[in-house]
């Protein structure tokens, strides 16, 4: 091919006899990747905030809004995973005040060391998870319905043991456990805490299993369209149990960082976490009904909702307008991820 060749190959013609240059492909996909719109939402949301409030990306309020980011984190990166099998877990919220409960009763009454604790506290969390699992799997029961009603009996449980009241959590301090899961320390003028490592291991393994792995693929596969992923031999009762059990375990452990980390544990812990973590997990890409999800999204998504609510206190908005602006994100970004989904399949 000659150059004039080539220069005539970018060139189409337009409805007014003039050439036309083509939209550059590798700029196409990247408006069009899920991860655009909430990226550039976040950088807005900086940019605002710190020209209103300039004490907004001072490194104590970087600190304070990571710190605070890593608990509903780890479950958004879960149930990013469980959504794009085409599920999610309602119950989530209740496991993140449950299991500190658990793992706080057994060790204050002396009945096991803090350690023994967390791992029965995180046994009885896969437990559960693979109870939704089976119910969804092998009864055919909605997960919406399945998790709903987990969510009652697991809170439940939680305020029948405590009577209402928060168990004691004031030696936590001196426990290794606490050391490991939220020992903080200093980079400079920033303070790290350990639990912030927790969360980037976690989204890069959970990053590299979505994409990079053939347990990936199946999960997309299976959220996708199960009926061909089951006849090219995908078990999709197994992955969608084993993504039960994983946003279990991760609600759970995310609850027990919390209640060190605040020297708290209530049984009332994570109310209404789980649609906080959907919405997370919805604005960052994930499709709500399965077959596509991005783990980068979802960092993303979880970053705008922690900086919303962090900027909106600083500037002065009262808190309690804090879901007015989660609802408006939501409804903006499900616009944005239908448009560019449209463009996408007009191939335009």
């Amino acid at each position: 091919m000659t150059v004039g060749d080539a220069a005539g190959a970018q060139l189409a013609a337009s409805p007014g006899g003039r050439p036309r240059v083509r939209k550059d492909p590798l700029l196409r996909r990247l408006v069009s990747a899920p991860e655009f719109g909430p990226f550039v939402l976040l950088v807005l949301e900086l940019v605002v905030f710190d020209a209103i409030n300039p004490d907004f990306l001072s490194v104590l309020n970087i600190s304070n809004t990571l710190t605070f980011t890593v608990e509903l984190g780890l479950i958004a990166l879960a149930m990013t995973l469980l959504m794009t099998a085409g599920e999610f877990d309602l119950s989530v919220g209740s496991l993140f005040g449950f299991a500190p409960v658990v793992m706080w009763t057994l060790y204050n009454g002396g009945l096991t060391s803090l350690g023994v604790g967390f791992v029965i506290s995180l046994l009885l969390a896969a437990l559960i998870g693979l109870v939704n699992g089976l119910f969804v799997t092998r009864l055919k029961i909605p997960s919406f319905l399945v998790t709903l009603g987990m969510l009652l009996v697991v809170r439940g449980t939680a305020l029948f043991v405590t009577d209402g009241f928060p168990q004691r959590t004031w030696s936590a301090g001196e426990q290794w456990l606490a050391r490991v899961l939220v020992g903080d320390f200093y980079i400079g003028p920033f303070r790290v805490y350990a639990s912030t490592f927790w969360f980037i291991a976690a989204a890069i393994l959970c990053g590299y299993v979505l994409t990079h792995s053939k347990f990936g693929n199946w999960i997309q596969a299976t959220g996708g369209n199960a009926g061909a992923a089951r006849a090219r031999g995908v078990n999709i009762d197994r992955v969608k149990v084993s993504l039960f059990i994983l946003t279990a375990v991760m609600s759970s452990f995310a609850g027990i960082i919390s209640s060190i980390r605040t020297s708290a544990a209530n049984p009332n812990s994570g109310t209404g976490y789980e649609l906080e973590v959907i919405a997370m997990v919805v604005i960052g890409g994930t499709a709500l009904t399965g077959g596509r999800g991005t783990i980068v999204g979802t960092v993303i998504g979880i970053l705008i909702l922690r900086v919303m609510r962090n900027g909106i206190v600083l500037i002065g908005v009262p808190g309690l307008a804090y879901n007015i602006f989660i609802g408006a994100i939501i409804l903006g970004m499900m616009a944005l991820h239908s448009w560019l989904e449209r463009r996408h399949q007009a191939g335009t």
